[in-house]
């Protein structure tokens, strides 16, 4: 017969044994965020915050400027005006891809700067029909407060000229 003291032994071997991938842990409660900030993408003038790196051999004949792809690192502000409360730096990639549409494919991570969420980002990745009133992307991913982020992005252009310089009000939820 085994000895209660034996048994005990055994037991905290076997625990101890466990690899910590089989030993449960706790995770923390999600929480939904929401943002609300302004995107300020200048392609002309003397100071451009996006420049087209590449296009294609017929991009400056299409109306939609289809195959451009452009590199930005844009103001995130708290109100349209460009002068108001810098929120962070929208950083990444866009490409003009629709034929027929001014649909771009955006690569986009928005970094804060400021407050709370300073240091923190959200990724998007997703197709922005930059003409509709109002367009629906993801948000893929986030670091800092933002890990393991998801959620979508509703984004109203709020300003633009015939030079393709654009304001652009970004309403955010995240869940992470």
């Amino acid at each position: 017969m085994c000895k209660p003291g034996f048994i005990l032994l055994l037991i905290s071997l076997v625990v101890a044994a466990t690899p910590p991938a089989a030993q449960s842990f706790r995770v923390k409660q999600e929480t939904v965020t929401n943002l609300q900030f302004y995107f300020h993408d200048t392609i002309s003038g003397k100071n451009p915050t996006a420049i087209k790196v590449a296009q294609a051999a017929h991009t400056e004949n299409s109306p939609t400027l289809f195959g451009a792809l452009l590199m930005a690192d844009d103001p995130l502000t708290e109100t349209p005006d460009p002068n108001s409360k810098l929120l962070g730096r929208a950083q990444g990639v866009y490409g003009s891809a629709g034929k027929d549409e001014l649909a771009l494919v955006m690569a986009m991570s928005f970094c804060f700067t400021d407050g709370i969420y300073n240091g923190s980002s959200i990724s998007l990745l997703g197709k922005n029909s930059a003409m509709s009133p109002v367009r629906e992307m993801p948000i893929v991913g986030g670091t800092g407060l933002f890990r393991l982020a998801r959620g979508y992005a509703l984004a109203k252009t709020h300003w633009y000229n015939e030079l393709g310089d654009a304001i652009v009000g970004y309403n955010v939820t995240i869940v992470h």
